[in-house]
């Protein structure tokens, strides 16, 4: 007899949807698989084949092949054993095949007939929803992260038995129900982290508000236990709340990537990513044997972090500057091309030289060679795609008291979703959502400066000469400057205020 089932892979970050075939027939006793199949796929014979026997149903000695279609896809991953055990069950008439049309089946069998969690559940049950699938049967411990989708019926079993009393109508298994908006309401905000905490470094605060403002890479160079990595760690504070839309793509990544914690099955905060300087290539762009994303992708609508930016391997972090232009990760496989998003916030953190005093001399020193070395770590291509250069400063003794009162996270957060909001009701009609991420041809249309503003750029021009993307990256900065100061045309001060951001690189690598 003939059955068929339906599973899922996930490509990159969005499911696949898997048809499972199941033929037993008269003939030598053999149990075939085929369908381009990864290891993990192949040994599912055996789990299969033993699950049936510990759940009660011993395979007749009869001739069974499985085929996994589309036969060009490479299937990988164990969660294609339960949907290959009930196919083999409806063709053996162990249960009616009327429901096996409209339902997707995921999740890998133990001995003992179990169902144990996979990765990968949410894109799957997007796809599901999309082709027009009725329900969707997946492991109990994923069960709520695939009930976040609505639109479609999730059921969580923890045995094949649960399955099976289903499908014949002996005993239903529950509905999942998850009330998904009143998740992604809850605890949004990071109360650990705020920048009431922070004690001067104002101008320090000041370019990461800009840079939040208008997703602009920021660059933060100053000596050592100046609060660089405090002030990053609060950035996430200041930044606009997640869309639900945003929640659900981040989830996916998260999902896939087997993060998401059980208790926490939706990404309602934004990410905040700060891998050790140590990181591998394969570890911070992403992909594998078998491809898998990145911290950049796992950063996506949040914050890359990247502290003592200096101490990377230089050829992993170089790597980073193509997802710094074009937002998205291809990694191209023998099996096949994934695509993996990349929009992030870019920060680094870094000291001006190796004992890091540079160029207070009473303090510093390093010669002039050892200091150039250093900074050479970070090629040129990569310091002129940082947007911003921002300078930490020691703090003064009277300000370490801590009697002064600090502008709070919710403050400032105010005043940058404001500046968001400027910048969606400009670019409505665009591609684009805030002033960082503007193309040449957009900055041409949206950051024109007056005449008083061109000769104060080509003054800078003719003293530090800038590449055309520094340019742009210079004129986006200044927009946002503006919109901050809820003014509609660039002005002198933005443009002024721009190129101090810009000059504290050239200070350092000119």
């Amino acid at each position: 007899m003939y059955s068929k089932t339906y599973s899922a892979a996930v490509h990159g970050i969005e499911g696949q949807i898997v048809n499972v075939e199941a033929d037993v027939c008269d003939g030598l006793p053999l149990f075939a698989m085929v369908g381009y199949l990864g290891a993990e796929v192949k040994e599912a014979k055996e789990r299969v084949k033993i699950a049936l026997k510990n759940f009660g149903y011993r395979l007749p000695p009869k001739h069974i092949t499985i085929n996994l279609s589309p036969a060009d896809m490479r299937k990988e991953g164990t969660a294609f054993d339960l949907s290959i055990a009930i196919a083999i069950l409806a063709a053996l008439g162990v249960i009616p095949d009327e429901e096996l049309n409209r339902t997707l089946f995921m999740g890998e069998l133990s001995l003992d007939g179990k169902i144990c969690p996979v990765n990968g559940i949410l894109p799957v049950v997007y796809k599901a929803r999309e082709e027009g699938f009725k329900k969707c049967i997946v492991p109990k411990a994923n069960a709520n992260e695939g009930a976040v989708v609505e639109g479609i019926d999730v059921y969580g079993a923890e045995t094949l038995l649960e399955i099976v009393d289903d499908l014949n109508h002996k005993k239903k298994i529950p509905l999942t129900v998850v009330d998904t908006k009143k998740l992604f309401m809850q605890n949004q905000k990071d109360k650990d982290y705020n920048f009431e905490d922070v004690i001067g470094q104002e101008n320090l605060k000041r370019a990461v508000e800009v840079s939040v403002s208008g997703m602009h890479h920021l660059l933060i160079i100053g000596p050592p236990g100046v609060g660089k990595t405090m002030i990053a760690k609060r950035i996430p504070s200041i930044m606009p709340e997640l869309s639900f839309e945003e929640s659900m793509d981040i989830t996916k990544v998260y999902s896939i990537s087997g993060l998401l914690k059980k208790e926490a099955y939706l990404v309602n905060k934004r990410p905040f990513r700060a891998p050790h300087h140590t990181v591998t290539a394969t570890a911070l762009i992403g992909g594998g044997i078998h491809p898998r994303p990145g911290e950049v992708s796992l950063a996506t609508g949040g914050v890359l972090f990247l502290d003592e930016l200096a101490e990377y391997s230089k050829n992993t972090v170089e790597l980073l500057r193509q997802p710094l232009e074009d937002k998205r990760i291809t990694i191209t496989r023998l099996q096949g091309t994934y695509e993996y998003p990349a929009n992030f916030m870019l920060v680094g953190a870094m000291n001006p030289c190796k004992c890091g005093y540079y160029p207070d001399r009473n303090r510093c020193h390093c010669s002039e060679n050892e200091v150039r070395r250093y900074l050479e770590k970070l090629s040129g291509p990569l310091i002129d795609r940082m947007d911003m250069c921002a300078e930490a400063v020691l703090i003064e003794y009277d300000k370490l008291d801590g009697k002064q009162t600090m502008e709070s996270s919710d403050v400032i957060r105010k005043r940058v979703k404001k500046a968001r909001k400027i910048q969606l009701e400009r670019y409505k009609k665009e591609a684009v959502y805030f002033n960082g991420a503007l193309t040449p041809d957009l900055v041409k249309k949206y950051c024109q400066i007056k005449k008083e503003g061109q000769d104060m750029i080509a003054s800078f021009f003719t003293d530090k000469p800038l590449s055309a993307r520094a340019y742009h990256k210079l004129l986006k900065v200044a927009r946002t400057i503006a919109d901050l100061d809820e003014s509609e045309g660039i002005q002198t001060k933005h443009l002024a205020e721009s190129i101090f951001y810009r000059m504290n690189d050239k200070k350092y690598w000119d």
